[in-house]
């Protein structure tokens, strides 16, 4: 059964050259159903006892969101630190999934198990961004002794319906678009969660999930099928929050974290977040939307600290 879903799998190609993964190599992990396989890219020093940093993307994103705070994560003194940037079936240079109905948070979360075992590492602490925070929560709930830890980001037991609805509208709107229009596209979307930046820098970051081709045409870096997931919300949707998820990390640290100009985390919603957790640092990203750039000092360094503090802590009491 596992090769004849392999074998009808729809491959998705992504250019070896691709900007947005240089410095990126990658090692494939085949998951449980034994034809799908997911990407990581490993840093620093797994053999030094510390728990190591998990970075899990958005919901159609990949790995290339966390490379800029990577870098900047490895100049603060330890940059042997031990991190996994995760490409999550369906994204980036992970396989698809064989069938729509098998895409999903706690699909996700049984991966992430099986990823962390496969690569020893029995805690970590995991930096969810929007949908990736969901698959912490996910994971959290379903193997609690897994997390050391979590950092969320944009990310809580319930999306914004009005930002699923931009996502899916949005994307439908750049795949229509060829050549120099798609690019004015791209910064049309990605303008309204970045004002101020240069046009080169909104090009680059269009290029963390997409290509275009030789004719100028878009090419998604993620099945188009999560897309299809997203078809019957409306905006005026109210979705109900799930607050067992959320409270399934109350075993462990946590660092609340929302882009001032986010339409995935609602503000009323963050703020139940950090009254339920009172323990928990919260930071707000200022002049930011979804995905966050992850590239101003403020931010990095507080989540530096909460690794660092952390596991200290984690060693002393050991």
């Amino acid at each position: 059964m596992g090769l004849m879903l392999a074998f009808f799998q729809r491959a998705r190609t992504v250019p070896s050259d691709h900007p947005a993964f240089a410095g990126l190599p990658i090692r494939h992990i085949l998951l449980r159903d034994a034809c799908t396989k997911a990407a990581v890219h490993l840093r620093g020093d797994f053999s030094a006892g510390r728990m190591p940093l998990v970075c899990i993307p958005g919901y159609q994103r990949n790995m290339s969101d966390f490379v800029t705070f990577a870098d900047s994560f490895r100049l603060l003194g330890r940059g042997d630190w031990p991190m996994l940037l995760l490409d999550l079936p369906g994204r980036g240079r992970a396989d698809d999934r064989p069938q729509i109905r098998d895409y999903g948070s706690l699909a996700d979360a049984a991966d992430l198990a099986d990823i962390l075992a496969a690569l020893g590492i029995s805690k970590a602490m995991l930096f969810g961004q929007g949908y990736g925070g969901q698959v912490a929560m996910a994971l959290a709930t379903a193997h609690p002794l897994l997390v050391g830890g979590t950092i969320l980001l944009d990310s809580g037991p319930v999306t914004d319906s009005r930002g699923i609805v931009r996502l899916r509208n949005n994307l439908a709107h750049v795949a229509s678009l060829r050549g120099k229009t798609a690019a004015a596209g791209f910064r049309r979307m990605l303008g309204g969660d970045h004002p101020g930046l240069a046009d080169p820098v909104l090009d680059t970051l269009a290029l963390r999930t997409h290509y275009f081709d030789r004719k100028g045409r878009p090419q998604k870096l993620f099945d188009s099928r999560l897309i299809d997931l997203l078809k019957d919300f409306s905006f005026d949707d109210i979705l109900v929050a799930q607050w067992p998820l959320y409270d399934a990390l109350k075993y462990a640290p946590l660092l609340l974290l929302r882009t001032q100009l986010t339409d995935q985390l609602r503000r009323e919603t963050f703020e139940e977040m950090v009254r339920r957790r009172p323990d928990a640092k919260a930071f707000t990203i200022a002049g930011q939307g979804s995905p966050a750039l992850l590239d101003q000092s403020p931010e990095i360094e507080a989540i530096a600290e909460f690794v660092f503090v952390l596991s200290a802590k984690t060693r002393k009491a050991a």
